[in-house]
């Protein structure tokens, strides 16, 4: 008996530890997990991080559509260099809805986003090739501020909470400054490329131009068939002068003598002629009042 009681005792014990062993894990089902803090820095670096990536998978996206359409390739790695580039704040957090019964809770915080100027001059400049609204006019539809090169969103929605053990952050919806950063830097790595690829033919053009210039001193000359020369023009023939003989230059010297000679002879005067006396006229002298005759 006492044995038998022994049993019954140990038995009902035991029952008793199984109901509790089974119903503990039902209260630890049922707990909340605790709530974060939408300014926890943790949560901040979270979402930073979570805006990093999202940033870049958007971008590369719309890169690789840009460069198809302009028939262009884009260099490994050049997207994320961009977007590297970019610097994400995080400002006024706070609680937009409390804990849900999964322990996550919706934040909103004024989320910025500074671009440098190169990216947005080149975006502008892909905008305006296109016939595309410009970055101003998207930014006041889409209730974003712009202050130099900071986007700002003032109305940035999250969700953070705990899963495992582990903070986690999560990106509500498809925030428009998101999408207006990205297709920024999607432009400006597309610029990028078009004007590396013009420089490039620029240069292939510029070392054609230098190499046909320095062509005809490495090729072959040509074969130039000589020109038969002509003869040049005999000078006149000048006038023969005959030399006078030996009984010609006699006679002319003594030509020359005679007519010296004759020259040196003095000249004496003609003796006038003699006028005929024929007495048979007579002259008959007549005289009037104007003249005599």
């Amino acid at each position: 008996m006492a044995l038998a009681g022994c049993d019954r005792s140990e038995k009902e014990d035991t029952a008793d530890t199984a109901e509790m062993t089974e119903q503990e894990p039902v209260a630890t089902e049922s707990a909340v997990a605790p709530a974060i803090n939408c300014d926890d820095p943790m949560v901040q670096d979270r979402l930073k991080s979570a805006l990093k990536n999202t940033l870049n998978q958007q971008a590369q996206a719309l890169a690789a559509n840009y460069a198809n359409d302009a028939e262009i390739s884009l260099e490994s790695g050049v997207v994320t260099e961009k977007i590297n580039g970019v610097v994400i704040d995080v400002q006024n957090a706070a609680i937009l809805q409390k804990a849900n019964d999964n322990g996550m809770t919706t934040c909103q915080a004024s989320v910025s986003m500074t671009l440098p100027s190169e990216d947005l001059y080149q975006a502008s400049q892909v905008q305006a090739a296109n016939n595309q609204p410009s970055l101003q006019s998207r930014l006041a539809q889409d209730n974003i501020r712009i202050n130099n090169n900071m986007l700002v969103d003032d109305a940035f929605t999250y969700v953070v909470g705990t899963q495992g053990g582990q903070v986690r952050t999560r990106i509500a919806g498809q925030p428009a400054l998101i999408t207006v950063v990205s297709d920024v830097m999607a432009g400006s790595v597309l610029k990028s490329a078009m004007d590396e690829e013009r420089a490039e033919r620029r240069a292939a053009a510029q070392s054609s131009n230098n190499n046909t210039q320095a062509a005809p001193a490495r090729q072959q000359p040509r074969t130039i068939t000589p020109v038969e020369p002509i003869r040049p023009t005999e000078p006149a023939t000048p006038p023969t002068i005959n030399k006078p003989t030996s009984n010609q230059n006699s006679s002319t010297e003594n030509n020359q003598a005679a007519a010296t000679t004759e020259t040196k002879k003095p000249v004496t005067p003609a003796t006038p002629k003699s006028v005929p006396k024929d007495e048979t006229i007579d002259m008959v002298i007549i005289e009037d009042d104007s003249a005599t005759y």
